[in-house]
């Protein structure tokens, strides 16, 4: 399913997250907030219906990947985004430890 023609994934600036679509209906999200040169990724979630498929992965890469071009550091705040960076090589040198500020930072972020 990754990767097919009716799968993209797109960023929503407005709603601080990343959306993978299939079909052109969303079927998951990261979710992140900016803070100076960090995007925390803080929750990241795929619809039950689409578990399975390789589309969390597709989207944290996607996330990732325009993280870097934008020329900021990750902070993984999220479970799902910490166990992919550290299953994947090649994140290392845009990767900061999620500390008690970050993940402030992310609830204050969620409680909104």
């Amino acid at each position: 399913m990754p990767g097919s023609d009716d799968t993209v994934v797109t960023h929503d600036t407005g709603h601080h997250r990343y959306e993978i679509l299939v079909g052109g209906t969303v079927v998951g999200r990261a979710e992140y907030v900016d803070a100076h040169e960090q995007r925390i990724f803080h929750h990241t979630v795929i619809d039950p219906a689409h578990e399975g498929h390789g589309l969390g992965s597709t989207l944290v890469r996607f996330a990732l990947d325009d993280t870097r071009a934008a020329g900021q550091r990750i902070v993984p705040v999220c479970p799902y985004v910490r166990h992919w960076v550290a299953t994947h090589q090649g994140w290392a040198d845009i990767l900061d430890l999620v500390t008690p500020d970050a993940v402030a930072t992310a609830r204050r972020w969620s409680a909104r």
